[in-house]
């Protein structure tokens, strides 16, 4: 909604509208509690964590060129609009590695490694 209501506002301001909508966003991961995941579920979630890390820098890119492309004619709501979702973007890939992070933690306290003898 809000990418409409900003190009609705460019396109009324300026006469024409940029759209920030052909970049799409990764769908998010679900973690596993790594209190009492298994082995083979946190190595999934961490192939899951690598994919959508992957999916979101490129995702971050794609941003970042349809802001480029723009150019510095682009009004000021469009650029604005590319630096929030750049943002967004980036918060919420240090969240989800912070979330599996935290799992990770938790499935290493719960399954401490045999003393080495």
């Amino acid at each position: 909604m809000k990418v409409l209501t900003s190009c609705v506002l460019t396109a009324l301001a300026s006469g024409y509208c940029f759209t920030a909508t052909a970049c799409e966003a990764p769908s998010p991961v679900t973690m596993p509690d790594g209190s009492k995941a298994t082995m083979q579920e946190m190595l999934a979630a961490q192939a899951q964590v690598k994919a959508y890390q992957a999916a979101m820098n490129e995702f971050i890119a794609c941003i970042d060129s349809e802001g480029d492309a723009a150019g510095e004619q682009a009004p000021a709501e469009f650029k604005s609009l590319i630096v929030e979702r750049h943002n967004a973007a980036v918060t919420e890939l240090e969240g989800v590695a912070d979330a599996f992070n935290v799992q990770l933690r938790a499935f290493r306290a719960a399954n401490p490694a045999p003393a080495a003898k």
